[in-house]
């Protein structure tokens, strides 16, 4: 039934990016939701938008729509001026697989949450999820959204939580590096001893993982002449499922103990594109891509700002090359690696080692 219902979602999102996608091509329009959930409401040969489960859902998925045509727009004119930062010009979006599957987005206009269970429309058939939170949010419960992966229905439950008030800068930083065997090192400058979060054990998922898979398609290959079995998209999701748990746990190992220090500012290092044309060799690529940093770093963004701790997002691309013992700041003009003795042991200008 939920497959079901989300099939739908796809067929509607393709008819409404087939008209958006026309009228831009054919006039140089861009047909906003507005007019696109009127057309296709008003559709009597095609009744993708009446098959939807509620008039909510199908107004859900083209707002979806035409959020991407939003952001489309908003790459293009990004492009335009400053086209360095793109592999190529920004394409239109796509169309949906015709066999696939897209989001089913239901507001609370129709389904409730009470008592931890919610309740979604009659033509669920009497669908009821029970609700597990880390509060209780009766009162600010937005959305469900059904989202399929594989063979496996993921639901995501949307609520709002009362922003929490920055808090003042009280002298008190924390800083972290990204990495691989060590997924984040943490330092305070109240004096703490630093800390380190081990990247191994998500290593060891994608390891095991890429083992397996190499085994599996092997075998499917062999076997039926395909490379994807139920098999594989089982092992792909409980994969998946690792490697969505770790960091967030790891995120919230890393908040605890900024808050123990009553830290207010998280200086996060980040490098912009860091997973595009990499060229580290075969495994260190695989175990770097296969890593979920921006994930990480998004989860310890909103866990901050949720006691209100202040996060700031810094470019650390030429920090191995420059200089923090002479004052320099780390930019391309200032950059020589070649002061760097070996990992984990740099020589200022005047000679002096960290």
């Amino acid at each position: 039934m939920l497959r079901g219902f989300c099939h739908r979602s796809k067929n509607l999102y393709n008819h409404g990016n087939f008209l958006i996608r026309q009228t831009f091509i054919d006039d140089g329009k861009w047909l906003r939701y507005g007019e696109v959930d009127r057309l296709l409401k008003a559709d009597a040969e095609y009744p993708d938008y009446r098959e939807m489960p509620t008039a909510q859902t199908a107004q859900q998925t083209l707002r979806i729509l035409d959020k991407n045509w939003t952001s489309f727009f908003a790459a293009i004119k990004d492009w335009k001026a400053h086209p360095e930062k793109y592999k190529g010009r920004p394409k239109l979006p796509k169309y949906k697989p015709k066999d696939g599957y897209f989001p089913l987005v239901l507001t609370n206009q129709n389904c409730k949450l009470k008592d931890g269970v919610i309740r979604f429309p009659r033509v669920f058939q009497g669908f009821t999820v029970k609700a597990i939170f880390a509060s209780q949010p009766d009162t600010s419960f937005k959305q469900a959204r059904i989202i399929p992966h594989g063979d496996e229905i993921e639901l995501e439950l949307v609520y709002e939580l009362p922003e929490a008030e920055e808090k003042a800068d009280n002298g008190k930083y924390a800083a972290i590096d990204i990495g691989v065997d060590n997924l984040a090192a943490l330092t305070w400058n109240t004096g703490e001893r630093p800390f380190l979060l081990k990247g191994t054990p998500l290593k060891s998922v994608n390891q095991y993982y890429n083992k397996q898979m190499a085994k599996r398609r092997s075998i499917c290959e062999l076997m039926n002449g395909r490379h994807s079995s139920k098999r594989i998209a089982r092992l792909t999701a409980k994969r998946n499922r690792k490697v969505e748990d770790y960091p967030h746990k790891a995120s919230r190992k890393v908040i605890d103990l900024c808050a123990e220090q009553d830290v207010s500012v998280l200086v996060i290092g980040k490098n912009k594109g860091w997973k595009q044309d990499v060229s580290l060799g075969r495994k260190v690529n695989q175990s770097f891509v296969q890593l979920p940093f921006a994930r990480f770093i998004q989860m310890i963004q909103y866990k901050a700002e949720s006691i209100g701790m202040k996060v700031v997002l810094t470019e650390e691309s030429y920090t191995s090359g420059t200089s923090f013992l002479d004052g320099e700041a780390p930019t391309k003009d200032r950059y020589d690696k070649s002061r760097r003795v070996h990992r984990g042991l740099f020589q200022a200008n005047d000679g002096r080692k960290i």
